[in-house]
């Protein structure tokens, strides 16, 4: 197991919980000794060297995959073991705040309610730029509820890859377990996208999607239980993401997304791309509000789920 400590289920917990309360009571640590900046930053160097022909890109793309994943995961193996070998309180602390870094609650749904405050002002353009901190796409041309449905799109998506994924990732695999999850994440959003990166960044996307179909699923699971206890449509949440589920070019984001729109009873477009809840409204900046409160709701169900992995993993390794 990629753990100093693997058998030791109290204060691995202990790691959980506190890297979440650290994201709840603080500001993202520094970008000059943030991993996820210094994983960006070695992936971005690898590729201004990567070879143009699609043969070579794609073999390249694999090697990078190695070294950028293998390497973040690798270097959180050897300093939570330093940690470790100095005391535990070292382990608990240490853990926690680089582990802290291979997820975002607070800073996914803080930029999601920027967008609803600027969009329910009437400040369309201060919510199109706010939605660059959730979204690639371009904004500058979004309707208000185009611009509400990209956010709440964003904030459904990312269920999976801002924190159900590397709390999946760390119960299995402890810290550098979700390090290497966020490193292979980062990956994919640098690279793993078509165009002029499609072969370079191809095993990456890849790799991406098969390690998110279960958390992916999970996720949209959670979403369904979060808002059955909020007392929100549950049947036509199932209803939407068994029908558009496959709408999406992922085949793990159409999941959470589908299941948003049926929680909430609004239909989530991307111009050209896909439709998910057809023939249900159209998303107003108040429906933005709503599918934050599921977020974190859902954050919290995630939390007891890891949890339970991690008992479960301790109880076969221990």
């Amino acid at each position: 197991m990629l753990d100093p400590w693997p058998e030791n289920l109290i204060w691995n917990a202990a790691v959980l919980l506190l890297a979440a309360l650290l994201d709840l009571l603080l500001p993202e640590p520094p970008r000059a000794v943030h991993p996820v900046v210094w994983i960006g930053k070695a992936t971005g160097a690898l590729q201004r060297i990567a070879p143009r022909h699609p043969v070579a890109a794609f073999a390249y793309g694999c090697v990078i995959v190695v070294l950028v994943v293998g390497g973040a995961g690798t270097a959180a193996w050897f300093g939570l073991a330093a940690l470790a070998s100095l005391h535990q309180i070292a382990y608990l602390i240490g853990g926690a705040v680089v582990l802290r870094t291979a997820f975002a609650v607070t800073g996914l749904t803080a930029a999601a309610d920027r967008t609803e405050r600027a969009l329910a002002a009437g400040r369309l353009d201060d919510a199109r730029e706010s939605l660059r901190s959730l979204v690639s796409r371009d904004a500058a041309s979004l309707t208000p509820p185009l611009v509400a449905a990209a956010a709440i799109e964003s904030v459904a998506e990312n269920t999976t890859d801002s924190f159900v994924g590397p709390w999946i990732a760390f119960a299995v695999f402890g810290v550098p377990g979700a390090i290497a999850y966020r490193a292979l994440n980062t990956m994919d959003s640098m690279v793993g996208y078509r165009g002029t990166t499609e072969y370079l960044g191809k095993a990456s996307a890849r790799l991406d999607d098969a390690v998110n179909l279960i958390p992916a699923r999970l996720s949209g699971l959670l979403l369904l239980v979060s808002g059955w206890l909020a007392r929100l449509p549950v049947g036509r949440a199932w209803r939407t993401m068994r029908c558009d589920r496959g709408a999406t070019a992922s085949p793990n984001a159409g999941v959470t997304m589908s299941v948003m729109a049926g929680l909430l009873g609004v239909c989530l477009e991307k111009p050209g791309h896909y439709r998910l809840g057809e023939g249900l409204r159209a998303p107003e900046p108040a429906d933005i509000d709503r599918a934050v409160r599921i977020v974190k709701g859902t954050a919290v169900l995630a939390v007891v789920v890891a949890l339970g992995v991690l008992a479960a993993r301790v109880a076969i390794t221990g």
